[in-house]
């Protein structure tokens, strides 16, 4: 349970966490939405099943294939936003025109670029169970990734509660679990919002 209202306390009201599979955007999306008193969007949930199985076979999608998953995530975003709620995203959102389509220009987003190591990366995705996308499609994803410009860029290497506290410091804001370890919340590092 946040211990402040972190849609005062925040001056993002969308963070897209974003980068190739297997970087651990999920994990940190979902942690962090947890912590905030956020919503969590996955991503993955909105593809249709075309893209599923396409991706299930080894094959990596197209423009073509991703606009009706882009449209369908930032719908959601949205109708989250019109809810009043902080959205947290887990979304690859490889290439500039893709995160163009996520956002409107009215919404304070912060963009979470994670990267990390290839061989972390494909060690990660070897050892992940149950998730549609094969480590082979890992490569595609590397050479269609256009670099944010406007991102907060982490290693994925560090353990989640470092990264969490990165985010956290870059957004002024303190994300802390409290001494029971049940409880977690936010607090303002300072005045300046």
């Amino acid at each position: 349970m946040p211990s402040c209202n972190a849609s005062q306390d925040l001056k993002y009201s969308v963070i897209i966490v974003m980068g190739v599979c297997g970087v651990g955007k999920s994990t940190i999306g979902s942690l962090l939405a947890q912590r905030i008193g956020a919503c969590f969007v996955e991503g993955d949930d909105f593809h249709p099943e075309a893209n599923v199985k396409k991706m299930a076979h080894g094959m990596a999608l197209n423009d073509a294939d991703r606009w009706p998953w882009l449209k369908a995530l930032r719908a959601s975003i949205t109708l989250k936003l019109q809810e009043n709620k902080i959205v947290v995203v887990a979304c690859s959102a490889l290439k500039a025109s893709y995160r163009e389509v996520l956002c409107h220009p009215g919404w304070s987003v912060l963009w979470v670029h994670l990267h990390g190591p290839r061989a972390l990366i494909q060690e990660r995705l070897l050892s992940r169970q149950g998730h549609f996308m094969p480590a082979s499609l890992l490569e595609d994803q590397i050479q269609t990734l256009e670099v944010p410009k406007n991102a907060l860029t982490i290693f994925a290497d560090q353990p989640s509660e470092t990264i969490i506290a990165n985010i956290g410091k870059f957004c002024n804001i303190d994300i802390f679990e409290d001494g029971a370890g049940k409880k977690f919340g936010v607090a303002l590092q300072n005045s300046l919002f």
